[in-house]
């Protein structure tokens, strides 16, 4: 964000830019106004906001640009003008990405001086402009006239707090169950002549609770969700401020857009792994019809009536009520693997007969759902690729506005827009990540309808995942191995097609697309978490999966909790400090905390909110 503030030593014209959100810079307002002598409480900084002053020395007026070095090939946007004879003028700039400061002439197009530099937090900058006498070159300096915040000191502590926590946590268990050794060593001693009915009465004991027959639930699944989920509500409530806690404005990755794809995935295993249950336990495919409907219509309704809407944003207009949605998406995916399963011709798994691609049963038996997928997928490269879009490139991919030296301004997501717009009109999202940062006119829904496609295609590589642990159950080995070829496979082809790079690979890693590349990088991630998680809580029981088991046996009562609740006390206030991230990353870790502890209150209730 940037505010053009005054000349202070020419009281005059007072130049001001509402704030903009961290990713980038809102268009300028002019306002008249009288400049005061400054001084610090004239220059109040929020978070992410730094203070840079212009000292120009040149006989002439001078125009500043600036572009963000996130923004991909994005075209200079006017930042101030220094007139000839005001001595300087200060601005108050975004602290989010690398800027490039541009210094040209009013009257003309050559560029006197530029810089990149990455401005920090509450920092007060200088840039002196002066034209040197021998070579009548113009020279530019950037010095600090004070020192910035740490940005990330809030963070560290924060996770110093959090990590000491853990160890807490899990020392306790050890220490309670040297307690319960120390008793039952007591027991035995004191009363050894009553040894068989001594033990009869330990195994009573609350600490004895390895007596106790383990479930046949997986842990690490519900434990995977539940971090998925404790990621999303912090994230969703704004991350402490900092931008890669936040979507990224178009291409790329932010830890805000690894969650959505993992809990695709999860639905994918869980769908495997719950249906398999069914099936063996004699369920018809008609009762499996009517509950897969049943949950699809809920999730949708979910969605679409409570997430969709809060009482803040006014009376209800159907003008601007979205359509799309996270739970459609989730329902609808949610349906179209389930009817999958369902209509899966193997229920003994895996077989008993042997044959020569007996090691890839898991593969070959469900060649028709590979084939249903691949024709999918064809044809979301078909649409995305070839189908002609009005007034834009075919094939592009890009945010459009200001982007790509501003040749496709209205042609934001290409053929994922043009199909949403054509299907639904303007019920889809106004405010996209990219809006800010490239200046977009255009809605984009994150939720669409060809982004949908690749959401299934997500899904079905936590099917694999789930068959994988059918086929080779109680063999931990052949498992671990199976997540790890596949996540090298998806791995590969994630940088294959985006070459390793942000913005010039043949198919960009983007959330917002739900580009190919981003499938098949986060199915990459989605493997190697579940192994490691497997391996983790399943197969070794180092850990139990607290505190994150919790909201993952409980994962729709916490997400539409928090997305109804989110933003009222106590889960969070108005903010008193605005000039750093501390209150912002206290209040979010605050309210996604309170959400955990609600959630194993209700596991201690044995309370599961089921659909």
């Amino acid at each position: 964000m940037l505010r053009v503030l005054c000349d202070h030593r020419s009281p005059g014209l007072v130049l001001h830019q509402t704030p903009a959100l961290a990713a980038g810079f809102q268009p300028m307002e002019w306002h008249e106004g009288f400049c005061e002598k400054p001084h610090d409480e004239a220059y109040k900084l929020k978070m992410d906001e730094a203070l840079l002053t212009f000292y120009s020395e040149l006989p002439h007026s001078i125009m500043v640009h600036y572009t963000s070095d996130y923004c991909y090939k994005c075209l200079y946007q006017p930042l101030a003008t220094v007139e000839n004879g005001q001595r300087n003028v200060s601005v108050v700039l975004s602290t989010t990405f690398t800027l490039t400061l541009r210094i040209s002439p009013v009257d003309g197009n050559s560029t006197l001086c530029s810089l990149s530099h990455k401005f920090e937090e509450a920092g007060h900058y200088s840039l002196r402009m002066r034209q040197s006498d021998l070579l009548n070159d113009v020279t530019c300096s950037l010095s600090v006239d004070k020192s910035p915040h740490n940005t990330y000191l809030p963070l560290l502590v924060a996770f110093l707090i959090l990590a000491l926590t853990a160890v807490i946590w899990a020392s306790f268990p050890f220490v309670l169950r040297c307690s319960c050794t120390q008793r039952l060593k007591n027991l035995i001693c004191c009363h050894g002549s009553q040894n068989s009915m001594d033990m009869e009465e330990a195994t009573d004991d609350p600490c004895m609770d390895k007596s106790i027959s383990k479930s046949s639930r997986l842990k690490s699944l519900d434990t995977f969700r539940g971090f998925s989920l404790t990621i999303m509500v912090f994230v969703n409530y704004g991350g402490g401020g900092y931008w890669f806690f936040e979507h990224a404005p178009w291409n790329g990755l932010t830890v805000a857009d690894l969650v959505m794809p993992w809990f695709v995935f999860i639905i994918g295993t869980s769908v495997v792994l719950a249906f398999s249950s069914m099936h063996r336990k004699g369920v018809s495919r008609f009762q499996l019809l009517r509950k897969l409907t049943w949950r699809t219509i809920v999730l949708m309704l979910i969605g679409f009536c409570f997430i969709n809407y809060s009482p803040r944003d006014g009376l209800l207009s159907w003008s601007w009520l979205r359509i799309p949605g996270v739970l459609q998406r989730l329902g609808f995916t949610y349906f179209v693997l389930a009817l999958m399963q369902t209509f899966s011709p193997h229920r003994e798994i895996p077989l008993r007969e042997h044959h020569w691609w007996s090691p890839i049963q898991d593969v070959v038996l469900y060649w028709p759902e590979w084939l249903f997928i691949v024709l999918l997928e064809t044809m979301w490269l078909c649409v995305t690729f070839l189908m002609p879009v009005p007034n834009c490139p075919t094939g592009y991919l890009g945010a459009g506005g200001i982007g790509d030296d501003g040749l496709y301004t209205n042609c934001t997501g290409g053929a994922a827009a043009y199909i949403d717009r054509w299907l639904l009109g303007d019920n889809i999202y106004w405010h996209p990540s990219c809006k800010v940062l490239y200046r977009t006119t255009q809605p984009f829904d994150p939720e669409g309808v060809l982004s949908t496609i690749n959401s299934i295609v997500m899904g079905f590589f936590g099917m694999q995942a789930g068959k994988i642990l059918l086929f080779y159950r109680n063999v931990n080995g052949s498992i671990l191995t199976r997540f790890m070829i596949w996540a090298l496979i998806l791995g590969i082809s994630a940088a294959i097609l985006s070459k390793c790079t942000r913005d010039e690979g043949f198919i960009p890693v983007n959330k917002n697309l739900w580009s190919l590349s981003f499938v098949v990088c986060m199915g990459c991630m989605a493997f190697i978490l579940l192994g490691v998680m497997y391996f983790v809580v399943d197969i070794k029981e180092w850990w139990g999966g607290q505190p994150f088991i919790y909201p993952g046996m409980n994962s729709i009562f916490v997400y539409v909790g928090h997305s109804l609740l989110g933003f009222y006390f106590p889960f969070s206030w108005e903010m008193c400090v605005q000039d750093s991230h501390w209150e912002k990353l206290f209040q979010n870790l605050w309210g996604t905390a309170l959400w955990v502890c609600i959630a194993y209150l209700l596991y201690r209730k044995k309370f599961f909110l089921k659909i």
